[in-house]
């Protein structure tokens, strides 16, 4: 890929299209306004909705639906809040009929403390969605074999998380989304965890194809001006990513060359 290449990098999941590396949440804000703003600063194309906790019938200008169509973004439905397959896949349905779309974030959560992913439920539900059409975004852990299972699957990517879900911890193992970039053919998005705009920043260093942020921005003391800052972010990794990083070594390596370099102990003579 050379330089002209890089400006012009779309990002394909599914029948999907889209821009923005920066996939946003759209929980916990403290207000419609701050959330608007930090979507149309943040520039991002792609918002996930928790279908269990948004009125999808109430569609005026004062509410979440209402607002979010005016903003021209695709919408990512996802079964937060379940912990069954049968749960997240009644879930996806409604999402379906509701908004009509075939995209389903599925979330299957394993406990109330941990909020990690139920791995076992979390396969059992990609298979039932995914014959009856779905374009499945799983939200899993960081484990490589867990990922190509669900890319044999079918899924159209893998959404691992860097941390447990709103603990702003950051990516605690590199290693792990370093692999999974590596073994699957599908897009990776990091999902869950990201605490600042360096995370995200990694994250796409690593491999990343993109991020999805949430708790960062909306409680964050200035959610508008971090959603900018996770923008450029995100922005900055995917180029370092596509530079291809300098190999890191155990010594120093002298940058000046030694040819023209003078003899200072025959000058000395």
């Amino acid at each position: 890929m050379n330089l002209k290449q890089t400006k012009n990098d779309p990002l394909q999941i599914g029948s999907l299209t889209i821009n923005s590396r920066l996939f946003l949440g759209t929980s916990q804000y403290p207000d419609l306004d701050t959330l608007i703003n930090c979507l149309q600063n943040s520039q991002t194309e792609l918002v996930t909705l928790g279908i269990r906790r948004v009125d999808l019938h109430s569609q005026n200008n004062f509410s979440l639906m209402g607002l979010l169509k005016k903003q021209n973004i695709a919408f990512l439905p996802n079964t937060a809040g379940c912990f069954t397959a049968q749960e997240a896949v009644l879930t996806a349905q409604l999402s379906r009929e509701a908004l009509q779309t075939n995209r389903i974030k599925l979330e299957v959560i394993g406990d109330d403390y941990t909020l990690y992913p139920d791995s076992v439920e979390l396969l059992k539900a990609a298979e039932i969605l995914i014959k009856q059409g779905f374009e499945v975004y799983p939200y899993c852990t960081d484990d490589v074999v867990l990922c190509q299972r669900l890319v044999d699957l079918g899924c159209v990517c893998v959404m691992p998380l860097a941390s447990p879900i709103g603990s702003g911890r950051g990516i605690q193992n590199p290693h792990n989304l370093t692999l999974i970039r590596k073994k699957v053919s599908v897009p990776v998005i990091v999902d869950a965890g990201i605490g600042t705009a360096s995370d995200a920043c990694q994250a796409m260093e690593l491999g990343a194809d993109a991020v999805l942020v949430n708790t960062a921005v909306a409680k964050a003391g200035l959610p508008i001006l971090m959603a900018n800052a996770m923008r450029d972010a995100v922005m900055s990794g995917r180029q370092a990513y596509l530079a291809k990083r300098i190999a890191i070594k155990d010594y120093a390596q002298n940058s000046t060359p030694e040819e023209g370099k003078p003899c200072l102990y025959q000058l000395k003579k």
